[in-house]
């Protein structure tokens, strides 16, 4: 049984956890289909946000929370910036395909290093100190779907500038 707008199981919590985590994922990483390189990159408000840079930054977020808060590994060693800023500045070889595999394998790792893995287990590698399994998916989730309300605002204005528009987002 499925709840419908997503196709999110119901049968229990880490299941539609599960399930949005994946939707927002897919979600963010659509923004950028069928875009060129150069709208892509677009920025279209004061701070550095552009699509690739959203998808740039989400890929960062979530191998904060899975491989350091989750897996314990210290961002230094993974070779991120170690701040959210940071993480929407792009580089020459940034391109759509790159930054898409980049996210890609990020989520692949998150979701082998938190397989089996209760909920309830409590995991130490947050700088503020424990959290539960629980919470970083919920923060992992809430920082997505704030990220692909961005994403959708932005796609939208590029298309608007071609004279189409397609709205992406659920």
């Amino acid at each position: 049984m499925t709840s419908g707008a997503f196709d999110v199981p119901l049968d229990g919590e880490r299941a539609q956890l599960e399930a949005f985590v994946e939707d927002y994922r897919r979600a963010v990483e659509a923004t950028l289909d069928g875009l060129t390189e150069e709208e892509a990159r677009r920025r279209l408000v004061p701070s550095a946000t552009t699509l690739l840079g959203l998808l740039k930054h989400v890929t960062w977020m979530q191998r904060v929370w899975f491989e350091e808060c989750v897996g314990g590994t210290p961002r230094r060693e993974f070779g991120l910036g170690q701040t959210p800023d940071e993480s929407f500045q792009l580089s020459d070889d940034d391109t759509v395909a790159t930054v898409t595999q980049a996210h890609r394998e990020a989520c692949a790792t998150a979701r082998k290093l938190v397989a089996g893995l209760p909920l309830d287990t409590v995991v130490t590698g947050h700088r503020m100190g424990p959290r539960t399994l629980r919470w970083v998916y919920l923060q992992v989730l809430r920082e997505l779907a704030h990220h692909c309300g961005h994403a959708d605002i932005l796609r939208e204005q590029v298309l608007s500038s071609r004279g189409a528009t397609q709205y992406v987002g659920g």
